[in-house]
C-alpha cells in the first residue's frame, strides 16, 4: 500500500496512577498490545499539582525494553545500576535501553511555579536483543535539531530524519523516528515515513486534521466511556492517532496552532510475555527475570550502583 496514510483509530489517552502515586495519563500500553509493536506504552505526565508526579518512580527494574523520556517542562532526577545520575530539564531526552537489566529511579520535581511535563514511551527489542548490554544516552536539548518548514511548521527531530535533517539518537534496533511537531493554523504537515513502519501521533496542544479524509466515521474512535458521543474529526489534546500502512502522513492545523509527538519504528512480529517493568517472549523468560531479581543476580554488567 502506498500513499497518504489513513487513519485506523482514534483513542483517548485516559487517567492512570503509577511508581509511587504518580498521576498520568496513559495514551496506550498493555491492552493494545500488538497494535503499536515494536512500541509497548505511552504515558503522558504532564501535571500542575506537585502532589500528582512527586512521589515519583522510585528504584525499580527494567529489562528487555527501551524507555524513551522527554521532558517539556520541569526536570526529573534520575539515577541507574550504571552508575548514571542527574537531571533531564526542558528539552532532554533520555534513551535508556534496559537490554539484559537495568535498575533506575526517575524523580519528577516540576518547575519554580510546581509544574511537571513529559512522555515517557516504551520500545520492545527483539529475542536477539533482548539480553544485550544496557545502554544510556543523554541527549541535551541544544542537541536536538529543530527545521522550519512552509508555512512555519517546526520540527524538532529526536531521531530519524526531516527536511534532511538528522537526528541525534541513531543505530536503534527498531529504525524507530521521533518528532516533536508545531503547526501553526491554517498550515499542513506532510512527512515521508517508511511503508511497513507502525506510525502514530500523539495530540499535546490545540486541534487539528491527522488525514484527507475528514469524517470521523472512516476510522475507528475509542472514546473515554461508553456514553461519550463526541466523535469529531478534528484531534486535540491527549488524543491518539493510529496510521495505517502507507509511505506519508498528511497532517492539517485549523482554527489553532496544533502540537503533537509523530513516533514510528519497524515492527518486531514476535510474541510477548509482559508483567510490570520486564518485557520478554516467554513467560519461562519472565519467571528468570523475576527470580533473578529476587536473588540479586538480575544485573549482569557488574557496574557497582552510585546513589
Amino acid at each position: 500500500m502506498s500513499g497518504v496514510r489513513k487513519i485506523k483509530t482514534v483513542s483517548k489517552s485516559k487517567p492512570a496512577i503509577e511508581g509511587a502515586g504518580v498521576h498520568l495519563k496513559r495514551a496506550f500500553g498493555y491492552y493494545q498490545v500488538p497494535q503499536f509493536d515494536p512500541f509497548l506504552l505511552l504515558d503522558d505526565f504532564r501535571a500542575d499539582d506537585p502532589s500528582k508526579f512527586l512521589p515519583g518512580f522510585p528504584w525499580h527494574p527494567h529489562r528487555g525494553i527501551e524507555t524513551i523520556t522527554y521532558v517539556i517542562e520541569g526536570n526529573v532526577e534520575h539515577g541507574d545500576s550504571m552508575g548514571n545520575k542527574g537531571d533531564i530539564t526542558v528539552g532532554d531526552v533520555q534513551w535508556m535501553t534496559a537490554g539484559s537489566g537495568i535498575i533506575h529511579q526517575e524523580m519528577p520535581k516540576g518547575d519554580k511555579f510546581g509544574r511537571m511535563g513529559g512522555f515517557q514511551l516504551w520500545a520492545n527489542l527483539p529475542a536477539a536483543m533482548k539480553m544485550m548490554e544496557p545502554r544510556y544516552r543523554d541527549v541535551r536539548n541544544e542537541q536536538i535539531p529543530e527545521t522550519s518548514l512552509d508555512g512555519g511548521v517546526n520540527v524538532r527531530i529526536i531521531c530519524g530524519e526531516a527536511n534532511g535533517v538528522r537526528g541525534p539518537v541513531r543505530d536503534i534496533v527498531i529504525d524507530p523516528e521521533y518528532l516533536d511537531v508545531t503547526v501553526p493554523a491554517g498550515s499542513s504537515f506532510i512527512h515521508q515515513i517508511k511503508k511497513g513502519h507502525t506510525v502514530f501521533a500523539y495530540v499535546i496542544e490545540g486541534k487539528g486534521y491527522f488525514d484527507d479524509d475528514l469524517d470521523s466515521f472512516s476510522h475507528e474512535v475509542v472514546g473515554r466511556n461508553y456514553f461519550d458521543l463526541n466523535r469529531e474529526c478534528l484531534c486535540g489534546d491527549g488524543d491518539l492517532v493510529l496510521y495505517e500502512d502507507g509511505d506519508r502522513v498528511s497532517i492539517s492545523a485549523k482554527d489553532s496552532l496544533l502540537r503533537f509527538l509523530l513516533v514510528s519504528g519497524r515492527p518486531i512480529g514476535e510474541p510477548i510475555a509482559w508483567y510490570g517493568p520486564i518485557v520478554m517472549n516467554t513467560q519461562e523468560e519472565l519467571k528468570v527475570a523475576f527470580d533473578e531479581y529476587r536473588a540479586g543476580t538480575f544485573i549482569k554488567d557488574k557496574k557497582p550502583l552510585r546513589g
